[in-house]
């Protein structure tokens, strides 16, 4: 059977954040009857509607009855979110076309292949390096699923250059979760979230590229350490008995034919390359340019959708290019029900007055607590909902529009709340046993799920620790723009 190109949302993982969803949606409506209502007094500031703190106020119990509830996912389309969630569902699905068209022309195999001959001979360089191919794809781009056919062929390079399966693992689907943890532009969770905020699309870049290379100093160090360590001593590598009986299995892996070039492949990367420097000067000009600043998304999801189109007919894949974009669509399809749930979440309690009694409730709990405590509470939060709904942009839906008015209310720049909801969705894609991809990857290997977690522990405490200096920084300077 062959796989589908593209990101492709697995049923069960599907199926859990959808039912866990559903329950919250329903948990939101049992508040209405329960919680009384109230509101806070608005004030519109620079053209955005933003909460006045100690203003609350009990109101009368608006008539919404429980049978809303259920059709709430198509009412809050009509609703006043509705052009923001059909706007990035739409960018989602380009995105996701796009995205699917690389995948199968074999660009992103054909950028890797040219890396490792380049660096051929200077392992640990190499090691370095393909390391920040991965972490940058996902720092970048949103790439996460779409690598795990790559990974067996690094377990393959590693082994080939003298280390264990665990290197492996963490220059491939760990570096590119690690660019999760440290997005710069990732369109699925920065993309999503900013535009949720009511920020301008990928604003206060500069400071999360500090943060991607400050988290990837902290990876190669550990892979590098890691790697020199099982180099000198091959018994040190955690899963040294079991994986001696799967080594052989990885002979038939051809590293130095990672990707046959076909003719057209530089021509495509080059108008990949193209594109993304148009993706770059539009992120750019946007502050500068209200034109552009108000539809940046639309225009960067465009721009995504013509350079995976693009590059894969250069390519010379032709009318497979279509049907690459259509398999990219119908994997990334069922992200659209999962948003819609997530965003009646916050329709339902605002439709039922009790918004702003959770949040006054909220405050409440942070009162005493300074913002830099209160981001760090939202960094917990988000890691916590992670375990469970494990999809970054549903999660966005789920939490950013009530994270956003706490984080005022307490202190916090809305931009420092997207960073915490970030970090918080970020490593922990690798760290939960409901991981899908991390179960997925563990399956090519004798690793188990705990000698996994054993493993990279250590560089998640570090991770962790990183992640609160940089919110904590981030609450002191008052990152923004707001």
């Amino acid at each position: 059977m062959n796989k589908r190109s593209g990101a492709q949302i697995g049923k069960k993982a599907f199926v859990q954040s959808l039912v866990i969803l559903l329950l919250l949606m329903v948990a939101a409506g049992i508040l209405t009857l329960v919680l009384p209502a109230g509101s806070y007094e608005r004030v519109v500031v620079d053209g955005r509607e933003t909460v006045v703190p100690g203003s609350f106020s009990f109101t009368e119990r608006p008539d919404y009855p429980w049978w809303r509830w259920f059709i709430a996912p198509l009412e809050v389309l009509g609703g006043p979110d509705g052009l923001t969630v059909i706007v990035i569902l739409v960018f989602i699905l380009m995105v996701g076309a796009a995205f699917a068209v690389m995948d199968k022309s074999g660009i992103l195999k054909a950028v890797l292949a040219r890396i490792v001959g380049r660096f051929e001979g200077k392992k640990y360089t190499l090691l370095v390096v393909v390391s920040f191919f991965f972490m940058a794809i996902g720092a970048f781009f949103g790439i996460f699923e779409e690598v795990v056919p790559l990974v067996p062929l690094m377990i393959a390079l590693s082994y080939s250059l003298g280390w264990d399966v665990m290197t492996g693992l963490g220059m491939s689907i760990l570096a590119t979760n690690m660019g999760f943890s440290a997005a710069v532009i990732n369109p699925f969770t920065i993309g999503v979230a900013q535009d949720l905020a009511e920020l301008p699309a990928f604003s206060g870049a500069g400071y999360r590229i500090i943060i991607f290379l400050a988290n990837f100093a902290l990876l190669a160090v550990f892979l590098t350490r890691h790697a020199r360590k099982v180099e000198k001593n091959p018994l040190a590598a955690p899963a040294y008995r079991e994986e001696q009986a799967t080594r052989a299995t990885y002979a038939h892996f051809a590293v130095d034919a990672l990707a046959p070039e076909k003719r057209g492949t530089s021509a495509a990367i080059g108008f990949l390359l193209a594109c993304i420097v148009l993706i770059f000067a539009v992120l750019i000009a946007g502050p500068f340019l209200p034109a552009i600043g108000d539809y940046a998304l639309p225009i960067v999801g465009l721009l995504f959708l013509a350079a995976g189109i693009g590059a894969g007919l250069i390519a010379g894949i032709g009318r497979g290019a279509w049907k690459a974009a259509g398999e990219g669509l119908l994997g990334i399809a069922p992200a659209i029900p999962l948003i819609l749930v997530a965003a009646s979440v916050k329709f339902i309690i605002a439709s039922g007055g009790i918004l702003d009694t959770i949040l006054h409730g909220a405050a409440g709990a942070f009162q005493g607590a300074n913002p830099i405590t209160g981001a760090f509470l939202i960094f917990a939060l988000t890691l916590g909902i992670e375990f469970f709904v494990s999809s970054g942009s549903a999660k966005a839906f789920l939490l950013i529009p009530l994270l956003v008015p706490l984080a005022e209310i307490i202190g916090i720049t809305r931009q420092t709340a997207v960073l915490a909801f970030v970090f918080g969705d970020g490593f922990s894609n690798l760290a939960y046993p409901t991981s899908a991809v991390l179960l997925i990857c563990l399956g090519f290997t004798p690793v188990s799920y705990a000698k996994w977690l054993r493993w990279v522990m250590g560089l998640w405490v570090w991770v962790i620790l990183l992640s609160l200096v940089f919110l904590g920084i981030a609450v002191l300077t008052g990152y923004g723009p707001f």
